[in-house]
């Protein structure tokens, strides 16, 4: 019964952090919500989040991928360690890069559109 209720504790602390926000910025809803709206602005060119999307979209592939640059099988606890060095990688590159994204967002909102006359 003790394990249950620390388990469940544990679950709800995570459930509630991740609602908030890391370091008070977007929760992670807002930040998943904003990756497609990322991908169109950058696709589209108005955000230059090219390079650090197509970083991002490789360390996918690599994980997701049968390949990998040290296989498990035979090199066991080594040969998770590439995988859990990107999924680490891309876990902070999508935080760092949807904050981001999301504070050029709402700046964006507030420019007026036009062009700068000398």
């Amino acid at each position: 019964m003790g394990k249950t209720l620390k388990r469940g504790a544990a679950f709800g602390a995570l459930a509630r952090a991740l609602t908030a926000g890391a370091r008070g910025g977007p929760a992670l809803g807002a930040r998943l919500a904003a990756l497609p709206r990322m991908i169109r602005a950058t696709s589209r060119g108005e955000y230059d989040g090219g390079l650090r999307l197509a970083l991002m979209t490789a360390a996918t592939a690599y994980i997701v991928s049968p390949i990998d640059l040290l296989p498990e099988i035979p090199l066991a606890i080594f040969g998770l360690a590439d995988d859990a060095v990107m999924v680490t990688w891309l876990a902070g590159a999508v935080l760092s890069e949807t904050e981001r994204f999301l504070e050029w967002e709402a700046r964006r909102s507030s420019v007026i559109p036009g062009h700068v006359v000398p």
